[in-house]
């Protein structure tokens, strides 16, 4: 039950006085929700209490469909999955809009250390990676500790040989570790072909100790030859690292087969609450359907899917009539080329939207409620986190970095964010590997995300001022 989730309602309002500045004293002032506004809001978060939507649909996901890499038969059957369960939920305007990319697919892999002592690998390629010659490469490992050290060697000792990058990553809450690592898989590759390396291979950008190997795209850049790409498990990282005090060429031998560039069409899965007066204002509530191929993709992101469509359903249930038109959005090819966003921004750029947001980091606890609207705005989002507070959900910053694909719009298209951030600590353990399972998610944790989604949902498009336009945001790397 949700309540097992409540904290001091008045302490995180002080927080949020704390933490806007300027709005302690502006609150008498501000525009504000009407009684009946609020009081939809408490019921929709105590309804999500026993709303098994989220989890059904997770369940439903992940076992009829499966992975479901971008252009995929797979992805394709996940597109069709999504238009039935959303026009069987009763959302109106419900349409998949196409999304031409390239694809890219996996193939035989494998690599082991030859010397100094023999070892078998548990590694996986890297999205995008080419493939090597038919017989594999072989060739001596330039070990380098994390991509700085790379960066900055001027040397040419990774010509000729497989570059190592021993990247690590932190754990964190709120992803900040991932952040600072996951360079080291994207830029890497690029990196390592400038200084005429054979291939790259990274530690894996994960939290575990698991014998398991993550995936995720790396990039190529014009006019720099390019080279395959792989990561190895935590485990198999550290066995690397030893390996170099021993003083004596570590050799390693890699066969790894892919296809990029395949032509294909993917699509964005829309349905919408309409609304009222103010019908053509969008609230967006976003999450990506597809997923890596290694695994089924539960964390990442068919919770994203389940909360999302769940907090829009209770909506629907309560037969509320939004002022703004509430918008749930399933992106394509989040993992490996954004094109679902940006496809979505293209078509959509003239339309002003209230928000965009997205449900990106698995199943944990909302634990924080963070902004980016113009000032004017910032009261309202003050109220917004009153009524999250019951549900453990403090309030943050008017600096958020909504999900990938939510970020991107914003960035590109300067359109406010609201940003409900998820407790990320053990995302990572699982994060584009095979693990990436149902029994992952514990229902509870999913339903106060629910609760959360819905309240901020519900308030936004309710609010009595807008949250946009926006000046030009900042630009922060998008998490891959």
């Amino acid at each position: 039950m949700l309540a097992s989730f409540r904290v001091p309602a008045c302490r995180l309002l002080l927080a949020t006085l704390t933490l806007l500045p300027g709005l302690a004293g502006a609150q008498s002032e501000a525009p504000a929700f009407t009684p009946a506004e609020l009081q939809t809001a408490q019921a929709l978060r105590a309804a999500a209490a026993d709303h098994g939507l989220a989890y059904e649909l997770v369940d439903s996901l992940v076992t009829e469909v499966g992975a479901r890499p971008a252009g995929s038969l797979a992805d394709a059957r996940a597109v069709e999955w999504a238009l039935a369960r959303l026009k069987a939920l009763g959302f109106s305007n419900v349409r998949a809009e196409p999304v031409p990319l390239r694809a890219w697919k996996r193939g035989e892999a494998h690599a082991h250390i030859t010397a100094p002592y023999p070892h078998p690998l548990v590694m996986t390629a890297l999205g995008n990676s080419v493939a090597t010659a038919k017989e594999g490469l072989h060739a001596e490992i330039a070990y380098y500790p994390d991509l700085e050290a790379l960066k900055a060697d001027a040397s040419e000792r990774a010509k000729g040989r497989i570059v190592f990058i021993d990247q690590k990553t932190e754990r964190t809450r709120d992803a900040r570790g991932y952040g600072r690592a996951v360079a080291a898989r994207a830029q890497g590759t690029v990196e390592a072909a400038k200084r005429g390396a054979l291939a790259v291979a990274i530690r894996s950008i994960g939290t575990d100790r698991d014998r398991l190997a993550h995936t995720g795209a790396t990039r190529y850049a014009e006019g720099i030859s390019k080279i395959p790409a792989l990561a190895v498990s935590v485990p198999d990282a550290d066995l690397i690292a030893r390996l170099q005090r021993y003083g004596q060429p570590v050799k390693m031998h890699l066969v790894l087969r892919a296809e990029a560039g395949i032509a294909a069409t993917s699509h964005n899965v829309i349905a919408e609450i309409p609304g009222g007066e103010l019908a053509e204002e969008v609230v967006l509530l976003g999450a990506h359907l597809d997923s890596w191929d290694l695994g089924p993709g539960a964390l990442d992101d068919g919770a994203g899917v389940g909360i999302v469509t769940a907090a829009a359903k209770l909506m629907l249930e309560a037969n509320l009539k939004p002022r703004r038109t509430v918008r749930v959005v399933l992106f394509a090819n989040e993992e490996n080329g954004f094109d679902g966003a940006l496809a979505y921004a293209e078509q959509y750029k003239a339309q002003v939207h209230q928000f965009v947001g997205e449900s990106d980091l698995g199943a944990g606890l909302v634990y924080r409620l963070q902004s980016r609207v113009r000032p004017e705005a910032l009261g309202i989002v003050t109220q917004i986190a009153q009524q999250l507070a019951p549900l453990g959900i403090a309030p943050g910053s008017n600096e958020a970095t909504p999900g990938p694909d939510a970020a991107l719009l914003m960035r590109r298209l300067n359109w406010p964010a609201l940003e409900l951030s998820q407790d990320g600590s053990d995302y990572f353990d699982w994060h584009h590997t095979p693990n990436d399972t149902l029994d992952k998610i514990d229902p509870a944790k999913l339903r106060q995300n629910v609760a959360a989604w819905a309240v901020m949902a519900w308030l936004a498009a309710q609010s009595p001022v807008p949250f946009g336009p926006m000046p030009a945001a900042p630009t922060p790397a998008a998490r891959p």
